[in-house]
């Protein structure tokens, strides 16, 4: 990213930033309403602002679009599980749809591989931690995202990483509805892993379209 560039969409990243922070050390204050639900969707609203200001064009749009719904999908979790649910879904088949535009020229064999495990895993492992098919079905979507943003043009050790995250904390969530105890894991790690993997796919994706701009 140019130096310049840097210096001006920086108050978005580190505003994000600060708000995921902020969302996970006051989470449990017993204040709590409205503010806290804002402030957890501002996590990677800011986000969305900041591809929204860097991007251009339909790719711009989808990520733009992605983050915006996962930031709702994480408002309407502390309301609703199914509502937040089913934006999460909504996110994941966007993001889909922007990395198979964006499909990498040429792959090894090891990363088609890799590809086909997470979209492989992502639905089974999520029905061995939960017992719920339901869960396992939206977890389809969660594995085609994660496995289409690794064969993605995008840098695979941003975008791609950033999905295996994203998968990671969905797990940990799954685990507290099953038989299997992972505390206090789930508390601790759900919020980081999750939104450190949203900020590698936002810019990583967001770099990559940039890049591609006509100078100005």
């Amino acid at each position: 990213m140019p130096k310049r560039a840097l210096i001006d969409q920086r108050p978005w990243l580190l505003a994000s930033v600060a708000a995921a922070i902020a969302f996970y050390f006051l989470r449990d204050n017993p204040i709590g309403g409205l503010y806290l639900i804002l402030l957890k969707g501002a996590g990677v609203g800011l986000l969305a602002v900041y591809a929204f200001y860097r991007t251009k064009g339909l790719d711009g749009a989808l990520i733009v679009l992605v983050l915006s719904l996962a930031s709702a999908a994480d408002m309407a979790l502390e309301i609703d599980f199914t509502i937040g649910g089913g934006l999460f879904l909504a996110s994941h088949l966007v993001a889909l749809g922007l990395y198979l535009r964006n499909r990498r020229e040429s792959t090894s064999a090891s990363q088609k591989l890799l590809a086909l495990a997470l979209a492989i895993s992502a639905p089974a492992i999520s029905w061995l931690l939960s017992g719920d098919p339901m869960i396992a079905l939206y977890a389809v979507s969660l594995g085609a995202m994660a496995a289409a943003a690794w064969m993605s043009r995008f840098p695979r050790y941003r975008v791609g990483i950033g999905a295996v995250l994203f998968v990671v904390s969905d797990w940990l969530i799954f685990s507290a509805m099953g038989p299997l105890d992972l505390a206090p894991l789930p508390e601790i790690l759900i919020w980081p892993l999750y939104y450190a993997g949203m900020l590698m796919i936002a810019t990583g994706v967001v770099q990559t379209l940039r890049g591609e701009q006509p100078a100005k």
